[in-house]
């Protein structure tokens, strides 16, 4: 434990050296531990939990989820009778994209109570993460005493895992970024285009893919330590980003994700649990998570009350104490609502959300979270989840989309109503072309409500340009311009001279 606490602090301390002359100046791991840390199976494995816990830190320093993948398309309001309400105001400037305000120290979220939303401007996290199993895979190529050659290369492919789901990350967040997968990188250079880093990603990938098992005998393990679900997710989700901008191949990466869909469902790795068993899938491990960033209070493990979607969508009796939370802090549109759950056979309804979902204030609750709720006297403490990035569900109507685009759509319906069952709702009986792309569109938003996809979704298809799918709608200039895509903090210049910030919010968000 003393190796794995001094490893990490160490890796964290290469990215904050006041002396540093060199962009992402590291010292050479040995010289930082005498070599001495990569000396057993054990160690390798210790690295691996650490390194998705470097990510993980990136969405526990902040409401993450919230305000990148659900508030920007604005669907979300603030409930103004709600306790400290103005300090959850901040829904609705991430719905008017309004990022400069939001970002401003002198609001009442920044003042009030601290969301830290600066947080998400800085990519250092990611390249900790990304220059930590650069090392890792080094050094395993070194040779490490007890790893046998399997073991070797199953250990990279989770590095490789790692390593890709850092860039997905940024690439989604800021656009262009600095690419590298060189060990102790100390060279400055310039943002690429992120076409070309996720094209990049996706051929690493693929390398390492089939070194993974599908799953773990050990039920401890299913979600949370990256498997070949665990890739093939991530290759669909950056083959489905490039999709939509990189239009002259877009046939190629539906046709790479549509395959990858396939192999995933004819692996019978995974499955759908019953709507009933909802509970089982939040909460984590189970057979539908393709991965996540397991979080349980009988591990001891600290997740800031902020952090999670469910600290917005729900009140008393799943929040406490009772006086601060009579209401929810926010809500879904009810027109947003009526526009996703217009069939009221759809058990997600009743599993997932209180009575009434077109309440438009406070009393509107999102259930989907309440699930491994908990009755304690701390204040602010949320129902006790997981953080799930990559499950069966989503990733599954992914290739259905995919397969729509290339206008396979009777395998498109097929897979489409394999996520609609486990809702026990009506099957899809309309048309192919335009109208079951629009459904698969609308599926996703309802099948992953507060999971943080709809807004990337938004972007990759373009639909964020149309005031019939999202109230936050970019003109094409500004699309084109960034208008996307989060601030860089300034910091990012510091001893590169080849780094530029996105002109969008340089030039003041207009």
């Amino acid at each position: 434990m003393k190796k794995v606490i001094l490893y990490t602090i160490l890796i964290a301390a290469t990215f904050c050296l006041p002396a540093c002359k060199k962009f992402l100046d590291i010292q050479p791991l040995d010289k930082l531990t005498g070599n001495n840390f990569f000396q057993s199976k054990d160690d390798v494995v210790a690295n691996i939990y650490d390194l998705s816990r470097i990510v993980f830190g990136k969405f526990n320093e902040t409401h993450f989820i919230g305000a990148t993948g659900e508030y920007r398309s604005g669907e979300v309001m603030y409930e103004s009778q709600s306790d400290n309400a103005p300090s959850r105001q901040f829904v609705e400037f991430l719905g008017k994209n309004d990022l400069i305000t939001l970002l401003n120290g002198n609001v009442p979220w920044a003042t009030n109570i601290n969301y830290n939303f600066w947080r998400i401007t800085d990519w250092t996290g990611y390249y900790r993460a990304i220059q930590g199993a650069n090392i890792l895979i080094a050094k395993l190529d070194e040779g490490v005493p007890g790893v046998s050659e399997n073991e070797k290369n199953q250990y990279k492919a989770e590095a490789v895992f790692i390593r890709n789901l850092s860039y997905l990350i940024m690439v989604r967040l800021y656009g262009d970024v600095v690419y590298y997968t060189d060990a102790f990188h100390s060279t400055a250079l310039p943002r690429e285009n992120f076409v070309s880093v996720l094209n990049k990603c996706i051929e690493d990938l693929k390398v390492h893919k089939n070194f993974l098992p599908w799953t773990y005998s050990d039920p401890a393990l299913k979600g949370v330590r990256a498997s070949r679900g665990s890739i093939i997710a991530l290759m669909m989700e950056m083959n489905m980003w490039n999709a939509g901008f990189d239009q002259a191949n877009a046939r190629k990466y539906y046709t790479q994700t549509a395959e990858l869909g396939k192999e995933l469902i004819a692996s019978n790795a995974y499955r759908l649990l019953p709507i009933k068993e909802w509970a089982t899938v939040i909460k984590g491990r189970s057979d539908e998570s393709l991965f996540e960033f397991y979080r349980s209070v009988n591990y001891g493990d600290v997740n800031t009350n902020l952090a999670p979607v469910a600290d917005m969508f729900l009140h008393y009796p799943y929040k406490r104490p009772e006086y601060t939370h009579r209401v929810s802090f926010a809500y879904y549109r009810g027109e947003y609502m009526q526009k996703l759950f217009q069939d009221g056979s759809d058990k997600r309804i009743t599993a997932w959300f209180n009575e009434d979902i077109f309440t438009d204030n406070g009393k509107f609750m999102m259930l989907k979270f309440a699930q491994n709720s908990f009755a304690t006297g701390e204040e602010d403490a949320n129902p006790d989840n997981t953080f799930m990035i990559f499950r069966y569900g989503g990733t599954i109507l992914l290739a259905a989309e995919a397969l729509a685009d290339l206008g396979e759509d009777a395998e498109s319906i097929k897979l489409l109503n394999m996520v609609r069952d486990r809702a026990e709702a009506s099957k899809y009986s309309g048309g192919g072309g335009t109208e079951l792309k629009d459904f698969i569109f609308y599926e996703r938003s309802r099948e992953l409500i507060g999971e943080g996809h709809h807004y990337f979704d938004l972007v990759r298809t373009k639909r964020i340009l149309s005031n019939q799918w999202s109230y936050n709608v970019l003109t094409s200039d500004k699309f084109n311009r960034g208008a996307w895509t989060w601030p860089i903090a300034s910091s990012a210049l510091n001893n590169n001279p080849y780094m530029r910030l996105n002109d969008y919010w340089t030039n003041g968000g207009n």
